[in-house]
């Protein structure tokens, strides 16, 4: 296996000067961004985590690295950075926005586009309980015990009820749980759901949530379904809740980002999917200019390229295999992911087992209690993943995990 370590003066008018710079900028660029796509991918190789270049697994990030569509947009929009994103039919906004609707045959009307999928949430969640708040109806915000807690960090200051569901006994979702609870509700659920879930990994079968959406009441109960890691489902019991809009289901919001498999996490651009009334309504808490002109056309061009995102996800499910070949034959429990991470169960401490990745220049997860004895890590890159899994077989020797 190999180790991978990371005089004449001239006049220029102004425009021969940004044309100029322009592309030795893109030169540089360019340059990092072969090794950071499109290195690392081999399964035989090994990353060197460095002090100065740390293994960082604790976040979610795609360390592929954009396409070099997306890196090639972004050089080519650098010059035009001094004008706003404008709104205008062919502005690169609107255009993302008419690529999104056309991918699941909708239109403008059902795409809201945000700094992130995060702030598509927080608009949501702020929409709902002020028209709910303004009819004096009390407001719940229902959602499982441990997922990704954005959502409930954006109800927190409205001191709504937020009511929290137990796992079911593998750690999964439970569904009639959470249905039990709205029904039993005097007011207003906005249930949310991420799935696949943060951190477990774990999808929630279409034909659970499916059953749900049909019986309960449209004015009574809201769903929010966070699918950032969707695109790295290979379960056949997940389908994406999009498939709801077409048949105008004005209770259902899909969020979705750029984040994970479009590596496009540094740029904050995602986006929403409802029916017209209910983006009307999400639009009138999102900021006006929420998103970046080099956000917007990176994400066109990701959407593009399509050769890319077939990358990502067979990277992802090289490296979740090289760690779950590595759990097996060590014997760690973990949860089978549909996601670019992992949850699994360490020995001892979990601050004690941080620091100790840490001294091997490798950051991963943090704490998600109340399961303090497991611990999330990203899906780097193959590379990436047998630096990793290494040091877990040191670990091993050492009786640390």
């Amino acid at each position: 296996m190999k180790n991978i370590k990371q005089d004449s003066e001239s006049t220029f008018h102004r425009r021969d000067l940004m044309k100029t710079s322009t592309i030795l900028f893109g030169g540089l660029l360019l340059g990092g961004l072969g090794k950071s796509v499109y290195a690392k991918t081999n399964p035989s190789e090994i990353f060197k985590p460095l002090k100065e270049n740390p293994l960082i697994l604790n976040s979610n990030e795609n360390s592929l690295g954009m396409s070099k569509k997306a890196h090639n947009a972004i050089i080519q929009r650098l010059p035009k950075a001094f004008r706003y994103l404008r709104y205008s039919s062919h502005s690169p906004r609107m255009e993302l926005m008419d690529k999104i609707a056309s991918m699941f045959k909708l239109t403008q009307d059902n795409i809201t586009l945000g700094n992130g999928s995060s702030e598509t949430i927080q608009a949501a969640i702020q929409a709902l309980i002020t028209e709910q708040k303004n009819t004096n109806v009390p407001v719940q915000l229902l959602i499982p015990e441990l997922t990704f807690e954005f959502a409930e960090l954006y109800a927190k200051p409205f001191n709504i009820t937020i009511t929290k569901i137990p796992f079911d006994s593998k750690m999964g979702i439970d569904i009639p749980k959470m249905k039990e609870n709205a029904e039993a509700f005097k007011g207003f659920s906005i249930v949310y759901i991420c799935n696949p879930n943060n951190p477990t990994g774990l999808i929630t079968p279409a034909k659970y949530i499916d059953k749900w959406i049909k019986e309960a009441p449209k004015d009574r109960v809201f769903f929010i379904f966070d699918e950032a890691y969707g695109e790295y489902v290979d379960d056949k019991r997940f389908q994406s809740a999009i498939k709801w809009i077409p048949l105008k289901q004005e209770n259902i919001l899909v969020t979705k980002t750029f984040s994970k498999m479009y590596a496009l996490a540094g740029l904050r651009i995602g986006y929403g999917v409802g029916s017209p009334k209910t983006i009307k309504k999400i639009r009138a808490f999102v900021e006006l200019d929420n998103i970046n002109a080099l956000a917007a056309v990176a994400a066109n061009a990701s959407l593009e390229d399509k050769e890319f995102a077939k990358r990502s996800i067979q990277a992802n499910a090289t490296s979740r295999k090289i760690l779950s070949d590595t759990l097996d034959e060590l014997k760690i429990k973990y949860l089978p992911s549909q996601a670019n991470f992992m949850f699994y169960q360490i020995k001892g401490n979990l601050k004690t087992f941080q620091k100790r990745m840490e001294d091997k220049h490798i950051i991963v997860g943090r704490e998600f209690s109340p399961l303090s004895q497991w611990n999330r890590i990203s899906l780097g890159v193959p590379a990436e993943m047998n630096a990793f899994t290494n040091e877990l077989r040191n670990f091993r020797k050492k009786g640390w995990i």
